[in-house]
């Protein structure tokens, strides 16, 4: 004989998977950075091609700053590290900032 067994069952919800919080990673003009380092930087960290990266430098000049990427916020700050310290090692100041991407 068997007995009467309860069952219960038990919803479990899906953990929804949020995206990364995206960064802007921006480039402040200055006047002793190279314009070579400033394209072989865009080229080598954000795979520009040569002429994307003459043009996004102009704007960094000329307008101040410019967005070089929009990036996850982990990859945009080691984009941002790795820049820095490349930077540094050939005396430039070169700034990089992030800023969240509304």
């Amino acid at each position: 004989m068997m007995a009467d067994a309860e069952t219960k069952t038990r919803v479990r919800q899906k953990a929804t998977i949020k995206e990364p919080p995206m960064f802007k990673v921006i480039y402040i003009n200055d006047n002793q950075t190279s314009v070579e380092f400033v394209v072989e930087t865009l080229i080598e960290h954000f795979d520009y091609t040569a002429h994307t990266a003459e043009q996004l430098t102009m704007d960094i000049h000329q307008a101040g700053s410019a967005v070089v990427a929009v990036l996850p916020y982990e990859i945009a700050e080691q984009k941002g590290i790795e820049i820095t310290v490349e930077a540094r090692s050939q005396n430039y100041p070169l700034q990089i900032k992030l800023e969240p991407d509304a």
